[in-house]
């Protein structure tokens, strides 16, 4: 008789088929040297959230709801069984400085792609403050950086009155030169979410923006090619942001700025696919999940869903 046959790792005690893959088994833990072609990596900053947030327990959180997804997709009849997904792990945040910990965030990014520019890079946050440093890490090496940014709020708040809060990383990357305005596009801005000062400083900077009337009575993935073809004529890489509350409160209620009106999440599984599919999309971040309000991992579990289309387009054009 084999001795302990039914003894498993803590945590690891879930029912097994021998035929179905799990997502999270494609997560590999970074040795420091080889890594595949596909990076994920935390950045669990929240204090500097201007509403109470919890979104700095997120990146373990989503990556626990890998799990909850097999690698196959009946769709597209795409299987990711064979992908490897590096965990880089996540970015160590000061306790109390938030400027040194988008320094960190900055400086961490910068690095792993100047060592490994062909990985495309998952970043989990963390409130949507880390677009600012991921941003800026990841243009050291691109140069011309254009933005997809799916949001219920521009994020062009000004820096006087809070300093570098999760509702001014747009503003941050346009001011500091790290992007051109009409290089951002935004799809998803919903009323009464944003005041008119603030779209009239997107206006004014060239800015794209697509709000959630434009969502409604247009095809999304009519909005995606033309973001697309819009971009790629004028910057070397695109980098993807999703902020999760630019969905309804339906289906985020994990976001600390819930509100009604938003994008349902077929629209933005489409749109993510879609995206996936372009060479020149070459990162993409998960922002504005606070696990300790979801319900039942709702948000967290829509979020990994939001790899795995990313993944799925990837895979259809042959990427990765």
């Amino acid at each position: 008789m084999q001795p302990f046959r039914f003894l498993k790792e803590s945590g690891k005690a879930v029912f097994q088929d021998r035929y179905v893959k799990k997502a999270s088994e494609m997560l590999h833990t970074w040795d420091g040297n080889q890594a595949g072609r596909i990076g994920i990596i935390g950045a669990p900053l929240s204090k500097s959230s201007i509403s109470h947030s919890g979104a700095a327990f997120a990146p373990g959180a989503i990556r626990k709801m890998l799990s909850s997804y097999s690698t196959y997709s009946i769709e597209e009849d795409i299987d990711l069984s064979d992908s490897v997904i590096t965990d880089y792990g996540d970015i160590v945040m000061h306790p109390t400085d938030i400027v040194e910990s988008q320094k960190r965030i900055a400086e961490t990014i910068e690095q792993l792609v100047a060592v490994h520019p062909d990985v495309l890079f998952i970043i989990l946050g963390g409130d949507h403050s880390i677009s600012f440093p991921a941003v800026s890490g990841f243009q050291k090496h691109w140069r011309k950086v254009g933005v997809i940014q799916f949001d219920a709020h521009h994020d062009l708040r000004n820096l006087d009155d809070g300093g570098p809060t999760n509702g001014t990383p747009f503003r941050s990357l346009i001011e500091s030169g790290t992007i051109k305005g009409s290089h951002l596009i935004q799809i998803g801005i919903r009323d009464f979410a944003n005041s008119k000062t603030y779209t009239e400083y997107g206006k004014r900077h060239g800015v794209s923006i697509y709000t959630m009337k434009d969502v409604r009575n247009r095809d999304i993935k009519e909005i995606i090619e033309e973001s697309v073809q819009q971009l790629e004529r004028e910057v070397d890489a695109i980098y993807i942001s999703v902020d999760m509350d630019v969905l309804d409160q339906a289906y985020a209620p994990g976001c600390p700025a819930i509100g009604p009106g938003g994008m349902d999440s077929a629209s933005l599984l489409d749109a993510v696919a879609l995206l996936g599919e372009y060479e020149i999309v070459k990162a993409m971040d998960i922002v504005e999940i606070d696990p300790t309000i979801d319900f039942r991992d709702v948000t967290s579990r829509t979020a990994a869903w939001v790899i795995m289309q990313f993944l799925k387009g990837k895979k259809k054009a042959g990427w990765v």
